[in-house]
């Protein structure tokens, strides 16, 4: 990703930068900015550029954290989560199988490293090869749902709708929703994973939102075609929930086509997506990286921000990714309870990165100050869609710190808070130290005396 190789749409009210700060982090001179500054930072550049004047440079430096942090975690947990599905499907096809905690962690490794692999010397295929996954994404959706359809018993539309498991023991089953919802949220963020790959998009301005826009439509109406039939088709839940395999859908399957060869190749369809999502893990994480690291944000960054030569890619970056990967995972063969602890910052860093980011541009509509201009908006619905998705998130962020039963001991205690308490605090303590007097803020490498260039 070296600066000769960004296209951004550019235009001149939009492109001038303060050319001297910008090279020395390593922009392109011209196409930093382009409407609504789709740049690799993502949210810390958005905070940057939207937040108050006076908190602005802290504000955009801890979501720079939040963001990195919270992607970092994010390879890890859709990796662990691929791995162990594979011993699922182990644990179903010999019942004789020991569901050791090491074999997990191997799988993580395995997965990572193939991802790293795609990262590094496949990476000019990569657009390639995510085209080919999302039809495997596509036909295999239909390949799992027809099945479930034909085959699966039905429950009757009463008890889909209607009736609440409540197996937490919480006082309400609305509390019992919402705590219950905080472990499937994962499916509904990480859609600025393509943001953070900005500078390598051509016309991102334009392409981005849209892109965006149709990936939320297009897997909001599958998601919700998919879990339906889930609902309808599962059978007894208590059966389904005590399965050996450690994943109810794995079960439903098998209970449904009576037949391993079609249960593991309906799975083999998820491991596979979950793979080419750990590919993308991977690219967005090294991205928010090297790009949070070219602001001097993080300790070495100079080792960080480095783009090998002739790679295009930062690769340091790349590999650090791996690295960190291979660290945490390890912590699962001493306790899987402290490894959810670190993965559950994939939630609660990257949700609190868009409360930030949405929350700047929500108090700066309020304020009625103008907005930078963009090619892509979503007009009189803008003010709408902030309060609404600030809304869902502020409420999903605080339940995703709650255990996921009323009464808990030391294995089921949600001790992600203690995780996420402990980074904030690394981050400020490394900003009053380091980070105030070396980290550049985004906005101001496009603001000049509080205007925009022209």
């Amino acid at each position: 990703m070296a600066p000769q190789d960004t296209h951004l749409g550019e235009s001149k009210a939009e492109c001038c930068v303060q050319d001297d700060i910008a090279q020395e982090a390593g922009y392109p001179v011209k196409g930093l900015v382009a409407p609504k500054a789709p740049t690799s930072g993502g949210q810390y550049h958005w905070v940057s550029e939207f937040a108050p004047r006076r908190g602005q440079k802290f504000l955009s430096y801890i979501t720079g954290w939040l963001s990195a942090t919270g992607w970092q975690c994010a390879i890890v947990s859709i990796a662990f989560l691929a791995g162990t599905i594979i011993q699922g499907l182990v644990v179903l096809n010999d019942p004789t199988y020991e569901f050791e905690r090491w074999h997990g962690t191997l799988l993580v490794v395995a997965i990572t490293t193939f991802s790293i692999l795609f990262n590094t010397f496949l990476a000019k295929n990569l657009p390639m090869v995510e085209g080919l996954i999302l039809i495997i994404h596509v036909v295999g959706l239909f390949a799992i749902i027809i099945p479930l359809w034909v085959l699966a018993p039905r429950n009757s539309a009463k008890a889909v709708f209607t009736e609440f498991n409540n197996a937490g023991g919480w006082n309400s089953d609305g509390t019992a929703t919402l705590v219950g919802l905080s472990t499937t949220i994962t499916a509904m963020i990480g859609y600025d994973c393509s943001v953070h790959m900005s500078e390598e998009i051509k016309d991102a301005a334009e392409t981005l939102p849209k892109a965006m826009m149709s990936a939320v439509a297009v897997n909001g109406v599958l998601g919700f075609v998919m879990i339906v039939t889930l609902c309808f088709t599962l059978g007894d839940v208590d059966s389904i929930l005590s399965t050996p395999t450690g994943f109810p859908f794995i079960q439903i399957f098998y209970n449904t086509t009576n037949s391993y060869a079609a249960t593991n190749t309906m799975t083999a369809v998820l491991v596979i997506t979950l793979t080419a999502s750990t590919i993308t893990e991977v690219a967005t994480a090294s991205r928010q990286l090297w790009s949070f690291a070219r602001d001097q944000g993080l300790p070495f960054s100079s080792f960080f921000a480095y783009v090998t030569p002739g790679w295009n890619i930062p690769l340091n970056s790349v590999m650090v990714s791996l690295a960190v990967t291979i660290l945490l995972s390890l912590i699962n063969i001493g306790s899987q309870v402290a490894l959810s602890a670190i993965v559950s910052l994939t939630i609660t860093s990257l949700i609190s990165s868009y409360i930030l980011s949405i929350g700047c541009v929500f108090l700066k509509r309020i304020r009625g100050e103008p907005l930078p201009p963009r090619r892509w908006t979503l007009g009189r619905f803008g003010m709408a869609v902030n309060i609404a998705a600030l809304a869902f998130l502020i409420p999903i962020f605080v339940f995703s710190f709650f255990p996921l039963t009323k009464t808990v001991d030391t294995r089921t205690m949600n001790w992600s808070v203690v995780m996420y308490l402990a980074m904030l605090t690394f981050a400020s303590v490394y900003y009053v130290l380091w980070g105030r007097h070396n980290f550049i803020a985004p906005v101001a490498l496009v603001k000049r005396q509080g205007r925009y260039c022209a």
